[in-house]
Protein backbone atom coordinates (compact mmCIF):
# COMPACT_ATOMS: atom_id res chain seq x y z
CA UNK A 1 0.00 0.00 0.00
CA UNK A 2 2.96 2.16 0.55
CA UNK A 3 4.13 1.47 -2.49
CA UNK A 4 0.93 2.63 -4.10
CA UNK A 5 1.04 5.82 -2.48
CA UNK A 6 4.42 6.52 -3.47
CA UNK A 7 3.20 5.78 -7.01
CA UNK A 8 0.48 8.28 -6.64
CA UNK A 9 2.50 10.98 -5.09
CA UNK A 10 5.19 10.71 -7.54
CA UNK A 11 2.29 10.88 -10.55
CA UNK A 12 0.78 13.58 -9.13
CA UNK A 13 4.20 15.60 -9.62
CA UNK A 14 4.33 13.93 -13.09
CA UNK A 15 0.85 15.66 -13.86
CA UNK A 16 1.84 19.32 -13.10
CA UNK A 17 4.39 19.06 -15.51
CA UNK A 18 2.20 18.05 -18.69
CA UNK A 19 1.87 21.59 -20.96
CA UNK A 20 -0.18 19.93 -23.99
CA UNK A 21 -2.94 20.72 -26.49
CA UNK A 22 -5.18 19.65 -28.62
CA UNK A 23 -6.65 19.98 -32.32
CA UNK A 24 -9.39 20.73 -34.48
CA UNK A 25 -10.73 18.44 -36.42
CA UNK A 26 -8.89 16.14 -38.74
CA UNK A 27 -9.56 13.65 -41.17
CA UNK A 28 -8.38 9.83 -39.90
CA UNK A 29 -5.51 7.61 -41.88
CA UNK A 30 -7.46 6.28 -45.16
CA UNK A 31 -9.29 2.93 -44.68
CA UNK A 32 -7.00 1.60 -47.22
CA UNK A 33 -3.23 0.60 -46.60
CA UNK A 34 -1.65 1.52 -49.52
CA UNK A 35 1.08 -1.08 -51.11
CA UNK A 36 4.62 -0.65 -53.25
CA UNK A 37 7.76 0.58 -52.43
CA UNK A 38 8.84 3.65 -50.87
CA UNK A 39 9.21 6.68 -52.18
CA UNK A 40 11.97 9.28 -52.70
CA UNK A 41 13.39 11.02 -49.61
CA UNK A 42 10.89 13.44 -48.42
CA UNK A 43 12.50 17.17 -48.65
CA UNK A 44 11.89 19.05 -45.30
CA UNK A 45 11.78 22.39 -47.52
CA UNK A 46 8.49 20.96 -48.97
CA UNK A 47 6.82 21.39 -46.03
CA UNK A 48 4.09 23.87 -46.05
CA UNK A 49 1.47 25.21 -43.54
CA UNK A 50 -1.65 24.67 -44.42
CA UNK A 51 -1.15 21.39 -46.40
CA UNK A 52 1.12 18.97 -44.38
CA UNK A 53 0.59 20.85 -41.08
CA UNK A 54 -1.86 23.19 -39.55
CA UNK A 55 -0.52 26.32 -37.20
CA UNK A 56 -2.97 26.39 -34.17
CA UNK A 57 -3.15 29.57 -32.16
CA UNK A 58 -1.61 28.37 -29.44
CA UNK A 59 1.77 29.35 -27.36
CA UNK A 60 4.82 26.65 -28.04
CA UNK A 61 5.49 23.93 -25.31
CA UNK A 62 8.84 25.17 -23.74
CA UNK A 63 9.91 21.73 -24.81
CA UNK A 64 10.01 19.44 -27.66
CA UNK A 65 6.87 17.38 -27.36
CA UNK A 66 4.70 15.17 -29.93
CA UNK A 67 1.43 14.40 -28.32
CA UNK A 68 -1.36 11.95 -30.34
CA UNK A 69 -4.50 11.75 -29.29
CA UNK A 70 -6.06 8.52 -30.04
CA UNK A 71 -9.28 5.81 -28.72
CA UNK A 72 -8.95 2.08 -28.26
CA UNK A 73 -12.05 1.64 -30.38
CA UNK A 74 -10.66 3.70 -33.29
CA UNK A 75 -9.17 1.11 -36.38
CA UNK A 76 -7.13 3.47 -37.73
CA UNK A 77 -5.42 4.46 -34.45
CA UNK A 78 -4.80 0.67 -34.08
CA UNK A 79 -2.78 0.48 -37.44
CA UNK A 80 -0.84 3.46 -36.14
CA UNK A 81 0.63 1.89 -33.04
CA UNK A 82 0.35 -1.81 -34.12
CA UNK A 83 0.96 -2.08 -37.87
CA UNK A 84 3.23 1.50 -38.64
CA UNK A 85 4.21 1.89 -35.23
CA UNK A 86 4.36 5.72 -35.60
CA UNK A 87 5.47 5.73 -31.78
CA UNK A 88 8.45 4.31 -32.78
CA UNK A 89 9.04 6.70 -35.98
CA UNK A 90 7.89 9.24 -33.35
CA UNK A 91 11.08 8.59 -31.21
CA UNK A 92 13.73 8.20 -33.24
CA UNK A 93 12.82 12.23 -34.34
CA UNK A 94 12.73 13.39 -30.28
CA UNK A 95 16.02 15.55 -29.60
CA UNK A 96 17.38 15.38 -26.45
CA UNK A 97 14.87 16.29 -23.41
CA UNK A 98 11.57 15.75 -26.10
CA UNK A 99 8.70 13.30 -24.99
CA UNK A 100 5.59 12.01 -26.09
CA UNK A 101 2.59 12.12 -24.63
CA UNK A 102 -0.77 9.68 -25.65
CA UNK A 103 -4.21 10.92 -24.46
CA UNK A 104 -7.16 9.19 -25.14
CA UNK A 105 -10.61 10.42 -26.24
CA UNK A 106 -14.23 9.58 -25.12
CA UNK A 107 -16.34 10.34 -28.05
CA UNK A 108 -15.90 6.75 -29.53
CA UNK A 109 -17.73 3.64 -27.66
CA UNK A 110 -19.87 5.14 -25.42
CA UNK A 111 -19.79 4.30 -21.61
CA UNK A 112 -17.00 2.01 -22.25
CA UNK A 113 -14.75 4.65 -23.89
CA UNK A 114 -15.15 7.21 -21.07
CA UNK A 115 -14.26 4.14 -19.06
CA UNK A 116 -11.12 3.51 -21.22
CA UNK A 117 -10.39 7.38 -21.23
CA UNK A 118 -10.23 6.95 -17.21
CA UNK A 119 -8.49 3.63 -17.40
CA UNK A 120 -5.35 5.38 -19.64
CA UNK A 121 -4.96 7.81 -16.71
CA UNK A 122 -4.45 4.88 -14.44
CA UNK A 123 -1.92 3.59 -17.08
CA UNK A 124 -0.25 6.91 -17.01
CA UNK A 125 -0.03 7.31 -13.54
CA UNK A 126 1.47 3.78 -13.00
CA UNK A 127 3.65 3.81 -15.93
CA UNK A 128 2.36 0.78 -18.01
CA UNK A 129 1.36 2.48 -21.04
CA UNK A 130 3.24 0.17 -23.36
CA UNK A 131 2.59 -2.94 -21.31
CA UNK A 132 -1.44 -2.24 -21.37
CA UNK A 133 -2.15 -0.54 -24.51
CA UNK A 134 -1.79 -3.88 -26.71
CA UNK A 135 -3.62 -5.72 -24.43
CA UNK A 136 -6.40 -2.89 -24.21
CA UNK A 137 -6.36 -2.91 -28.40
CA UNK A 138 -6.40 -6.73 -28.54
CA UNK A 139 -9.65 -6.91 -26.03
CA UNK A 140 -11.67 -3.95 -27.97
CA UNK A 141 -10.98 -4.64 -31.30
CA UNK A 142 -10.30 -8.06 -32.20
CA UNK A 143 -10.96 -10.45 -29.05
CA UNK A 144 -13.99 -7.88 -28.30
CA UNK A 145 -13.23 -9.51 -24.66
CA UNK A 146 -12.95 -6.27 -23.09
CA UNK A 147 -16.91 -5.18 -22.75
CA UNK A 148 -16.81 -3.20 -19.04
CA UNK A 149 -14.57 -2.62 -16.52
CA UNK A 150 -14.05 -5.74 -15.29
CA UNK A 151 -12.92 -6.69 -18.85
CA UNK A 152 -10.60 -3.28 -18.57
CA UNK A 153 -9.26 -3.95 -14.90
CA UNK A 154 -8.32 -7.72 -15.95
CA UNK A 155 -6.21 -6.01 -19.15
CA UNK A 156 -4.46 -4.27 -16.19
CA UNK A 157 -3.62 -8.01 -14.45
CA UNK A 158 -2.52 -9.47 -17.36
CA UNK A 159 0.14 -6.26 -17.65
CA UNK A 160 1.46 -7.01 -14.37
CA UNK A 161 -0.51 -4.58 -12.06
CA UNK A 162 -2.35 -6.21 -9.30
CA UNK A 163 -5.72 -5.81 -8.76
CA UNK A 164 -5.55 -3.66 -6.05
CA UNK A 165 -2.90 -1.24 -7.16
CA UNK A 166 -5.76 -0.95 -9.92
CA UNK A 167 -8.65 -0.25 -7.90
CA UNK A 168 -6.30 2.26 -5.55
CA UNK A 169 -5.51 4.02 -8.68
CA UNK A 170 -8.83 4.35 -10.32
CA UNK A 171 -10.40 5.85 -7.70
CA UNK A 172 -7.30 8.12 -7.01
CA UNK A 173 -7.43 11.80 -6.83
CA UNK A 174 -4.55 11.94 -9.28
CA UNK A 175 -6.04 9.90 -12.04
CA UNK A 176 -9.66 11.74 -11.48
CA UNK A 177 -7.71 14.48 -12.55
CA UNK A 178 -6.01 13.44 -15.39
CA UNK A 179 -8.85 12.20 -16.63
CA UNK A 180 -10.50 15.29 -16.74
CA UNK A 181 -7.46 17.01 -17.74
CA UNK A 182 -7.74 14.10 -21.58
CA UNK A 183 -11.39 15.73 -21.73
CA UNK A 184 -10.91 18.98 -21.25
CA UNK A 185 -7.80 18.96 -23.89
CA UNK A 186 -9.97 17.06 -26.07
CA UNK A 187 -12.55 19.42 -25.88
CA UNK A 188 -11.67 22.64 -25.69
CA UNK A 189 -10.35 22.45 -29.78
CA UNK A 190 -13.31 20.39 -30.67
CA UNK A 191 -11.57 17.50 -31.33
CA UNK A 192 -13.79 14.94 -33.17
CA UNK A 193 -11.64 12.37 -35.11
CA UNK A 194 -8.63 10.03 -34.07
CA UNK A 195 -5.34 9.48 -34.51
CA UNK A 196 -4.39 13.17 -34.32
CA UNK A 197 -0.93 14.52 -33.41
CA UNK A 198 0.20 18.03 -32.36
CA UNK A 199 3.53 18.73 -32.36
CA UNK A 200 5.24 21.03 -29.47
CA UNK A 201 1.78 22.09 -28.10
CA UNK A 202 1.54 24.19 -31.89
CA UNK A 203 1.18 22.42 -34.89
CA UNK A 204 -1.59 19.88 -36.30
CA UNK A 205 -0.05 17.17 -38.61
CA UNK A 206 -2.61 16.71 -41.55
CA UNK A 207 -3.22 13.25 -42.06
CA UNK A 208 -4.63 14.04 -45.35
CA UNK A 209 -2.03 16.19 -46.57
CA UNK A 210 0.77 13.56 -46.94
CA UNK A 211 1.19 12.58 -50.27
CA UNK A 212 2.96 9.05 -49.62
CA UNK A 213 1.89 6.32 -52.06
CA UNK A 214 3.09 2.94 -49.60
CA UNK A 215 2.92 1.98 -46.32
CA UNK A 216 6.67 3.14 -45.71
CA UNK A 217 5.87 6.29 -47.46
CA UNK A 218 3.73 7.02 -45.41
CA UNK A 219 5.68 6.51 -42.24
CA UNK A 220 8.49 8.15 -43.50
CA UNK A 221 6.98 11.51 -44.79
CA UNK A 222 4.86 11.22 -41.78
CA UNK A 223 8.19 11.23 -39.13
CA UNK A 224 9.87 14.02 -41.60
CA UNK A 225 7.18 16.59 -40.44
CA UNK A 226 7.38 15.63 -37.05
CA UNK A 227 11.12 15.64 -37.30
CA UNK A 228 10.42 19.54 -38.92
CA UNK A 229 7.91 21.07 -36.93
CA UNK A 230 9.56 19.66 -33.38
CA UNK A 231 12.21 22.41 -34.70
CA UNK A 232 9.72 24.91 -35.21
CA UNK A 233 8.69 27.49 -32.26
Amino acid sequence: MKKMWLVLVCAAVAVGAFFIWSNSSTPAIADSKPTGSSSSAVVASNFQNGKQFVTLDRSATEEPQVLEFFSFFCPHCYDFENVYHMSDEFKKQLPAGGKIVKYHVDFMGGELGSQLTQAWAVAITLGVQDKVAPLIFNGVQKTQTIRNLDGIRQAFIEAGVSGEEFDSAWNSFIVKSLTAQQRKLAEEVDLRSVPSVIVNGKYLVKNDGLEAKSVEGFIQEFGQVVKYLLGQK
